[in-house]
Order: C-alpha cells, then sequence, then structure tokens
C-alpha cells in the first residue's frame, strides 16, 4: 500500500507543478501586460487550488502510512532533527509544502474578492508564486529524479 501511494504521490506532483507553473506564469504575464481577468483565468485558477489540495491530502495519508514515521518515537525527535534525510521526509517536506498550499488557498481566497482585473492576478501570480517557490524548496530531487 505504501508504495502505491508514494507512486501516486510522486506522479500527482508533476501535475501540481505544471498546473501552478502555467497558473503563475499566466497570472504574472497578464498582470504586466495589463490583459483582462477571464472565465478561463478563473478556471485555471480553481484547477490548480484542486489539485494542489488533493496533493496535499495524498501526502497526509503517505505520511501517516510511512514506515519512516516511526523513527519519531525509535530515535526521538533530536535524533530525527540532527539526520537531514530523516528531517526532510518527516518534517522539511511536510511541513513547508502545508504552508506552500495554505499561500496558494489565500491567493485564490482573496482574488476572488478584487474587484479588477488587475488585482485578482496580482493576488494570483504572488501567492501562487510563493507556493510555486516554497514547493520548489522541499521536492526530495535525489529521490524523485531517480
Amino acid at each position: 500500500m505504501y508504495e502505491t501511494i508514494q507512486l501516486l504521490h510522486s506522479y500527482w506532483a508533476y501535475l501540481v507543478l505544471v498546473m501552478l507553473i502555467f497558473a503563475s506564469i499566466n497570472a504574472i504575464y497578464k498582470s504586466a501586460t495589463g490583459k483582462e481577468y477571464k472565465a478561463k483565468d478563473f478556471r485555471l485558477s480553481l484547477f490548480t487550488l484542486i489539485v494542489s489540495h488533493i496533493q496535499l491530502l495524498i501526502g497526509l495519508l503517505l505520511y501517516f502510512v510511512s514506515p519512516r514515521l516511526q523513527l519519531f518515537s525509535e530515535l526521538g525527535m533530536g535524533a530525527v532533527m540532527k539526520d537531514s534525510i530523516n528531517r526532510l521526509y518527516l518534517v522539511e517536506h511536510p511541513l513547508v509544502n502545508i504552508i506552500a498550499i495554505v499561500l496558494i488557498t489565500i491567493g485564490y481566497s482573496k482574488h476572488k474578492k478584487k474587484l479588477t482585473s488587475t488585482a485578482k492576478l496580482k493576488k494570483i501570480a504572488i501567492f501562487y508564486s510563493l507556493g510555486l517557490i516554497f514547493l520548489l524548496s522541499r521536492i526530495p530531487w535525489d529521490a524523485w529524479l531517480s
């Protein structure tokens, strides 16, 4: 079960990254060029929000079925924090990615309250880009690309 969830989490991450990159670049480009916010932009930001939340749920499920989770009770928090690999998988990756999803959610919520196209696109551009940076910063690249 763990391997299946891990595989799903890894492949779904590609979809999340593609959608988040596309939504961020779209919002930055349209904001910088003064283009109008359209229904397509709303759907793109909503779909990005949905796939990122699904990824969060898959990741939380993976976290709680992971054999690594037992390391907290076996080694203690101090030993987990001293080992960079365990710290990445058990603390940094989950925490930073939750923060990234929160930023994406805040950006989506704030953009809906704005009345002008420029303000809507700026909120999406800022918060989705920050979320993307946070996600990219804590991907376990060694494991993911191999």
